[in-house]
């Protein structure tokens, strides 16, 4: 099986400087980048911890990294076919042996070739393999030599160890390759788990806990199985429900852990049943062992533990009826016992698995209307802001516009309204491209509103045009504000500004009539100066407060 041990890979010598080579002070100048000194032959190119970049390598190295997988599926199902046709016995017992061995060492060769960056992680998916082996021999040790109940055992205590460690490498796996916690993950498949908990107490733990095995250490081990394949099957959960990269590494591994949990549930029920020894399950367990050892063998398994993007998960209609099939194992399996004359019902069971069902799916909906309510006050925030400069857009100004004359009317506070406009910005844009006009936008938005108070609104207008909101001044002191503005401007440049103050009655469209036309006057009377609408005054162009 797959698995990493807690040895990182020994990082490659740095290759000696040749004398006639490139040295850092003295870059090649054949090479793509002259101010950049070449990195030496097989050292990374970057800082920090993390495996050494391979030198050169030759094709026929290179075709061994592709094709490695592919050879070691070939002779696997090979070691398979024939351990399978051989009868039970010593024979069938070493090659049995043989063939998880060798599946630890295809790891451990993987990583290797490929050098991932999370080497480790692969060498405890190896040392899992291995204790698995170990309860193997020892199985076979004492069914086939010794010639005394295999069950219970050293084998068992094996077995049962290499489950945690499997956990510890999968968990660790999953969770370098998502950027943040997948809460939504997490909650499906914490969902799933307790549905499928359910059917292993009632039909595989329940049972063996009163099957009448001889001691309390027998039917310790009886519970364990279960369970322990029950953390595996959350571990396969937590491989496949989170969104992120899936190469063929990651299928290889995923059909191996699936293939595995499988099996193991299949020898759960077998055995309950009293049909434990199918030798099907034997060739299950050594195709889950040559999946394992090919998914490290791949070449895309140095890509499998690096960090997904971030990606949102879907909730898509085969995930629904997944979850939906969960939540609905607990009445299941009330029904099947009561349609079949159980003599007793799991009643406690069923009651705890459908409380924590119905909270974890009362979580997951309030996640989703949470997640729903995010995006929508997102979409609200784009819709009101301007793509550019990042401001309130027209659409923002005319509700604010509408809203404060409104509250003004009850209040009879002041309020002013001005129009301004960039100064000659064709000109600008057609001397120094429409890039540059684009900065002078944002910059110029960012510098003015600087000079604002609080309450006070900048609104992109439209195209270089902006509109201010000024709530409590009169016009003179609202000009006075935009004067402050206009030696904020960035870049050296000007605007010309016209003021109007509401006068109690008129509508808000005559308020921005009255601002433009005081544009207007600013404009035709020389540029770069403020006008006040109100009495058709002119401030002069050094601006006073």
């Amino acid at each position: 099986m797959e698995n990493r041990s807690s040895v990182p890979p020994s990082p490659e010598a740095p290759a000696a400087p040749s004398p006639n080579g490139p040295s850092l002070d003295a870059p090649s100048p054949n090479a793509p980048f002259p101010n950049v000194p070449a990195p030496a032959s097989g050292r990374a190119c970057g800082g920090g911890p993390g495996p050494a970049v391979l030198p050169a390598r030759s094709p026929a190295g290179a075709r061994l990294r592709s094709t490695a997988w592919v050879r070691w599926l070939a002779v696997g199902a090979l070691l398979t076919g024939c351990c399978s046709a051989l009868p039970r016995g010593r024979a069938c017992d070493a090659l049995y042996a043989a063939t998880g061995v060798a599946s630890a060492l295809a790891v451990v060769l993987g990583v290797r070739l490929h050098r991932p960056a999370a080497a480790g992680r692969w060498y405890l998916l190896a040392a899992a393999q291995l204790l698995w082996t170990c309860g193997d021999v020892v199985h076979g040790l004492r069914e086939d030599v010794l010639h005394r109940p295999p069950f219970p055992s050293a084998a068992d205590v094996l077995h049962l160890a290499a489950y945690p460690v499997l956990a510890t490498a999968l968990h660790a796996l999953t969770r370098r390759r998502g950027p943040g916690s997948d809460r939504a993950g997490l909650l499906d498949g914490a969902l799933v788990a307790t549905g499928l908990g359910l059917l292993c107490w009632v039909f595989l733990m329940r049972p063996a806990a009163g099957g009448g095995l001889n001691g309390p250490f027998a039917q310790l081990l009886s519970l364990a199985y279960p369970a322990a394949d029950l953390v595996v099957a959350a571990m396969v959960l937590r491989v496949l429900v989170p969104a992120g990269l899936r190469n063929g590494s990651y299928w290889l591994l995923a059909a191996s852990l699936v293939l595995l949990t499988l099996t193991d549930s299949a020898f759960a029920a077998l055995s309950a049943a009293g049909r434990g020894d199918a030798r099907i399950l034997d060739a299950g367990w050594l195709l889950s062992y040559l999946l394992w050892g090919a998914a490290a063998l791949h070449p895309s398994m140095r890509t499998l533990s690096e960090v997904a993007g971030r990606a949102a998960s879907k909730l898509t209609r085969r995930r629904l009826a997944v979850l939906a099939a969960a939540t609905l194992l607990a009445p299941g399996v009330l029904f099947a016992q009561g349609a079949c004359g159980a003599e007793r019902i799991d009643w406690l069971a069923v009651s705890v698995a459908s409380a924590v069902l119905f909270l974890l799916v009362v979580v997951r909906v309030a996640d989703l209307a949470a997640q729903v309510q995010v995006q929508a006050d997102r979409l609200a925030e784009l819709a009101g802001s301007d793509g550019l400069t990042g401001i309130p857009n027209r659409r923002t100004w005319d509700f604010e516009v509408a809203r404060q004359l409104a509250r003004a009317a009850r209040s009879g506070d002041p309020v002013c309204v001005a129009l301004l406009d960039l100064d000659h910005f064709k000109r600008f844009n057609d001397a120094h491209g429409h890039l540059a006009g684009d900065r002078l936008l944002c910059g110029a938005a960012a510098a003015w509103q600087r000079q604002l108070r609080s309450g006070d609104l900048l609104a992109r207008y439209g195209g270089e045009e902006f509109g201010v909101l000024v709530v409590g001044l009169r016009a003179e002191q609202a000009a006075a504000v935009l004067e402050r503005l206009r030696g904020a401007t960035p870049l050296g440049q000007t605007f010309s500004a016209g003021v109007a103050l509401w006068d109690g009655t008129e509508s808000a469209e005559a308020l921005l009539d009255r601002a433009d036309r005081a544009l207007y006057r600013a404009k035709s009377t020389g540029r770069d100066r403020v006008a006040v609408a109100a009495d058709g005054a002119r401030l002069p162009a050094s601006g006073q407060e």
